[in-house]
């Protein structure tokens, strides 16, 4: 049975419709993951849900444990991931309650741990494409299925927050060309591509940061009141796509380690294999 993890952004806390659901607690090499997954069924799907934000939303975009989260997921067996994830649009034609599946991604973070190496071990994974481009078309299709209005081809910019911009930098990020911002996904494409994950986002939009005249500044209240209206759209395209994935793969996410590790595996020691075990253990 094939495992697709979902992560869930503001106001996403919990699927419904799970069988044989159980919850897991993952203890990994960095720590604790943002909470305990929710693993069940779904049509015949196995999945491993966790909010990003832990119970409650407690954990502020940078606090969040960015690597023990993916790198549970990949315990878990998770060979897919889907992040749901709110954020502010850039562009006119990107409306709140608009649905964006993004390719591209500027990671304009400063203060987060974005790879599983180092100390002792090196390596240096593509991320000209950061998205899985398979599972990203399947996503697209199903949340236009679902009467989404759905915008693709988009590059997220993931800044550091927790505040939102500044309109001189909502300005400058429009400049660059930007689509849509947000402060979660990177570096969780990064972690996903290292660990060899096929990883997507369905990225809803909840306002128009603070550069729009006609429109006010945002607030947590927008973006709660919108994700609200939206989650069950969400809910919809996320039991949708459990069965529109397939079950092999054949992308460059299946074996983005293959040619990425720089270090002479006689160098590298049985602490570091340890650490990285279930990362590294097809090369090394």
């Amino acid at each position: 049975m094939k495992t697709i993890g979902i992560i869930g952004g503001s106001g996403l806390y919990a699927i419904d419709g799970l069988s044989n659901v159980e919850k897991v607690s993952v203890d990994t090499p960095w720590g604790k993951p943002s909470g305990e997954f929710t693993v069940g069924e779904l049509s015949g799907v196995r999945l491993a849900f966790l909010p990003r934000h832990g119970k409650g939303h407690t954990l502020s975009p940078s606090d969040i444990n960015y690597r023990a989260n993916i790198y549970a997921m990949k315990e878990l067996g998770a060979e897919w991931i889907v992040s749901v994830s709110a954020v502010g649009s850039m562009k006119e034609e990107i409306e709140p309650g608009h649905v964006v599946v993004p390719t591209q991604f500027y990671d304009h973070t400063k203060t987060r741990a974005s790879t599983f190496f180092g100390d002792g071990i090196a390596a240096h994974v593509s991320m000209a494409d950061p998205v899985c481009p398979e599972l990203s078309r399947v996503l697209a299709e199903t949340a236009k299925g679902e009467g989404a209005t759905v915008h693709t081809g988009a590059t997220y910019i993931c800044m550091e927050g927790p505040q939102f911009s500044s309109r001189a930098e909502s300005e400058i990020y429009r400049k660059w060309g930007v689509d849509i911002i947000g402060m979660t996904n990177m570096p969780e494409a990064k972690l996903a591509r290292e660990a060899e994950i096929c990883y997507a986002t369905l990225a809803l939009s909840t306002d128009y940061d603070c550069w729009h005249d006609a429109h006010g500044d945002v607030t947590v209240d927008d973006i709660i009141a919108t994700v609200n209206r939206n989650v069950e759209l969400a809910r919809r395209v996320v039991a949708s796509v459990v069965t529109a994935i397939s079950e092999t793969r054949d992308c460059i996410c299946s074996r983005s380690l293959e040619n990425a590790i720089i270090t002479n595996p006689d160098a590298i020691t049985p602490e570091v294999r340890e650490r990285l075990g279930i990362i590294i253990k097809r090369y090394v």
